[in-house]
């Protein structure tokens, strides 16, 4: 157990710490800032499930694949409460969503296998990719979330948790991706972090997106040069009713 500095949180940063007190039920006992880990072990059976069509859906010319049943029963209970019960929320971000990450505690065994699991099972997309990055953020019920961007890495990997009941659109909560990459020449402060330019690129070039709607255990395998950025949120109000979801960036970006 250790403890970190208060960081001069902004209001959702606190009505999320609020509720997260509240669910947990551990009043004074826990203060704020410190830092509690619960749960998230490895599993003795298998983290996810294995769809043999994957790969067979992976191509160059269309690298994107929706995988529903992503993780088994078990791994999804437990990265839930995980995600619920552990105070690794610390990163926030002016859009109404927080951010979690492995010097925050984001490091449990659970997500190693989970990681391992996917390239054993998908040799074909992973290669010889490493995990380079992973991260998870969590989002208000009446804020935004992520926008446009594209991810230093070869392949991304974003996967959700939430119960399907939080939603209160099914149509949407998701991801929308663009069917043109980043340029290579671009850094990564351009492809990043500057969405104007990101939209002006899509326009100049015919790009056409994709909406893939939010469900719960349901993962999406892409090309991570590709231009995305999350839907348009309506989740109901309530701790455990928050939007969360899980990244891993396999690989390194093709050069320029």
């Amino acid at each position: 157990m250790q403890y970190a500095q208060p960081r001069g949180d902004q209001p959702h940063k606190e009505e999320h710490d609020f509720e997260q007190r509240e669910f947990l039920g551990k009043g004074k006992q826990y203060p704020l800032g410190q830092l509690w880990i619960e749960g998230g072990d490895r599993l003795a059976g298998m983290a996810i499930k294995k769809h043999p069509a994957v790969e067979h859906q992976w191509s160059g010319t269309n690298p994107v694949v929706v995988v529903d049943g992503f993780l088994t029963a078990d791994a999804l209970e437990r990265l839930r409460r995980f995600c619920w019960n552990s105070t690794i929320w610390r990163e926030v971000y002016a859009g109404g969503y927080l951010g979690a990450f492995p010097e925050h505690g984001l490091a449990c065994p659970l997500l190693a296998q989970i990681a391992e699991e996917l390239k054993a099972n998908y040799p074909t997309i992973f290669r010889d990719h490493p995990l380079m990055q992973i991260w998870a953020f969590k989002y208000g019920h009446k804020l935004q979330g992520i926008p446009l961007h594209a991810d230093f890495a070869a392949v991304n990997v974003n996967f959700w948790i939430t119960p399907d009941e939080a939603n209160t659109d099914a149509s949407s909560g998701g991801l929308i991706i663009w069917d043109k990459p980043a340029p290579p020449a671009w850094d990564f402060a351009k492809y990043n972090a500057d969405p104007t330019s990101a939209k002006e690129f899509l326009e100049k070039n015919g790009a056409k997106s994709t909406t893939i709607p939010y469900r719960s255990n349901r993962g999406v395998i892409f090309d991570s040069d590709l231009f995305h950025e999350t839907d348009s949120i309506a989740f109901a109000p309530g701790y455990c009713n928050r939007r969360i979801n899980i990244t891993l960036l396999y690989g390194r970006r093709r050069p320029a």
